[in-house]
């Protein structure tokens, strides 16, 4: 396990290999006169990122140990496209870094026991949004995965960092809800599994303690007959955050629905599922009806707030419109 801080300086053990490479850039006097006096003194009133050790563990245990001994000024790294921003910002100014890239497991996408499928943390939103295996069971994941950021983003953003930054409006976060996905913790007490229903605590808040990280997601299998969507409403086509983000997967048997999960996202503090649209769909054939009544009770379950991004009425309609879309979706896809 390798440790730098971010001025260049190797501060790992000794007989270690590692290729060295300074993070910082001395300008010469010749290169600032060109850029010009007004262009230093304005980059000189940048915030700076305060130095940090950089901690490069290679295995889960490695990480498990990085955390417990370094506390919570330790900050975990995967993709980085929330960590560096508020780094640069000034907004975190943590004392160390753990980078996740070099641990194989965290970025693996493998078979599960029963079918299903186990996703790594740091598997990132393009693998998602391309995996063959993701899409042919998995559909609405991959969809979420499809609409995080930029193509340049999703190649960094991770499921893991979607998930622990707990954003109320997390696109990855709604569709493993409705697949009854649970997360794989680890930390010095060993390994624990929690629903992603209960992953959740609050706004920017998880189940996870500072010691602990996530690991993977693993996924059950949908079973056959079984489809699933999601859609959301942004202000722009890209590069924006879910005013208003729904999951829906149904599961049929003799024209007849066995399973029904429904879950909202940006209309509470964390992800929910609509429980009682869900009871309307079980046990009866799903009609545009019962579809329509479905999306009537969805609305009930949201509790959103009026903010710049849209009204708390606003959300409400689009929770009707999109769970009766991702409903209709899901349909097509099961009877398929």
């Amino acid at each position: 396990m390798l440790r730098y801080t971010n001025a260049g300086r190797l501060v790992g053990g000794p007989g270690e290999r590692v290729d060295y490479a300074p993070m910082s850039i001395v300008w010469s006097e010749t290169q600032q006169s060109r850029l010009g006096a007004s262009w230093v003194a304005e980059s000189s009133r940048r915030p700076r990122v305060r130095r940090f050790e950089l901690i490069l563990p290679e295995s889960v245990d490695d990480c498990v140990r990085a955390l417990a001994q370094r506390g919570p000024e330790a900050k975990l790294l995967a993709g980085g496209t929330d960590l560096l921003p508020q780094l640069k910002n000034g907004l975190l100014k943590p004392a160390r870094v753990i980078d996740l890239s070099g641990v194989a497991r965290l970025r693996a996408i493998e078979p599960a026991d029963g079918q299903g499928l186990r996703i790594g943390s740091a598997v990132t939103a393009r693998t998602l949004e391309l995996d063959r295996a993701v899409r042919a069971r998995y559909l609405s994941l991959a969809e979420s995965g499809a609409l995080v950021g930029s193509v340049q983003v999703r190649n960094l953003a991770t499921l893991g960092g979607n998930l622990c930054n707990a954003a109320p409006s997390a696109d990855m976060a709604p569709p493993l809800l409705a697949l009854d996905a649970e997360a794989v913790i680890t930390g010095p007490k060993g390994e624990r599994r929690v629903p992603i229903a209960t992953f959740f605590t609050g706004v920017r808040r998880t189940v996870l303690a500072p010691d602990e990280l996530l690991v993977e997601l693993v996924v059950p299998a949908p079973g056959p007959r079984s489809g699933g969507n999601y859609l959301r409403h942004t202000p722009r086509r890209e590069l924006d955050i879910a005013v208003v983000g729904v999951a829906s997967q149904l599961t049929l048997a003799n024209g007849v629905c066995t399973k029904a999960r429904i879950a909202l996202a940006a209309v509470a503090p964390v992800p929910v599922r609509a429980t009682t649209a869900e009871q309307a769909l079980e046990g009866q054939p799903v009609t545009p009806e019962r579809i329509a009544r479905a999306a009537d009770l969805a609305v009930e379950v949201a509790r959103p707030i009026s903010d710049q991004r849209g009204s708390a009425e606003f959300r409400r309609h689009l929770v009707r419109v999109l769970t009766r879309r991702t409903l209709i979706t899901a349909l097509a896809r099961a009877s398929a």
